[in-house]
């Protein structure tokens, strides 16, 4: 089902909302999309969150200038001049209202709530950690942390798990360590993961980057994170 949330500045945010069968209260996460938006495949993810016991939610990051768009190609022709729309203003803006949201819901616990997402959202993720009170964060080839949001590491309220693929061009060896880096001098708890021979976009499985055997793992390896930091 999809849901409309309200954001403080006015604008209206359609999110996708995935609930367990059982009765609450649940705990909850928040999953932000990449570029290709709340498709098909991340729509899934947020499926298997909800058997494993998350009222998942996924906000519509575009909804400003693009609402309602997917894709399942990586098309960066068509993609990038949408990426470089997004602000983080209005990212904050969007995580506040996604979080107040979710954690209003009668099946949900406020007090276990995680967030995850890839690429963009793997960003989103860091923001939202260093935003709002979270029991956990899982980043999937977050872009764009280093150098420009390393300040708010000491910000970050739950364990962040960072899960990298070696063959993205689009985040430097420096980048990586930068993050790692910042997290640590500022005492905060992480796990940091990264996947030899694949490239950015490995887990979304519509493109040709897709690498099924390191989706498979990181998969089992951010449900299990997710379980010991969200009991």
């Amino acid at each position: 089902m999809f849901a409309t949330i309200d954001v403080e500045d006015g604008t209206t945010m359609r999110a996708y909302v995935a609930r367990p069968s059982s009765p609450g209260p649940h705990r909850a996460i928040l999953v932000f999309q990449d570029a290709l938006g709340v498709n098909g495949p991340l729509r899934e993810v947020a499926d298997d969150l909800a058997t494993h016991g998350f009222v998942a939610v996924a906000p519509e990051l575009f909804h400003r200038f693009a609402p309602g768009f997917e894709d399942t190609v990586l098309d960066m022709g068509k993609l990038m001049p949408l990426i470089r729309k997004m602000n983080t203003e209005a990212t904050l803006a969007d995580v506040r209202a996604a979080h107040r949201w979710v954690t209003a819901q009668p099946d949900v616990d406020a007090k276990r709530v995680a967030a995850m997402g890839f690429c963009m959202g793997g960003r989103a993720t860091y923001l939202a950690n260093s935003e709002v009170p979270l029991a956990a964060a899982v980043s999937y080839y977050g872009g764009g942390i280093a150098p420009a949001l390393l300040d708010r590491a000491p910000r970050l309220s739950g364990a962040h798990m960072f899960i990298w693929a070696a063959k993205d061009r689009g985040i430097t060896v420096e980048q990586h360590r930068a993050v790692t880096d910042a997290v640590r001098a500022a005492g905060k708890r992480f796990v940091d993961v990264e996947f030899s021979g694949v490239d950015h976009a490995f887990f979304q499985k519509t493109t040709d980057r897709y690498d099924a055997a390191a989706a498979i793992q990181s998969w089992k390896m951010t449900l299990a994170f997710l379980d010991e930091n969200v009991a």
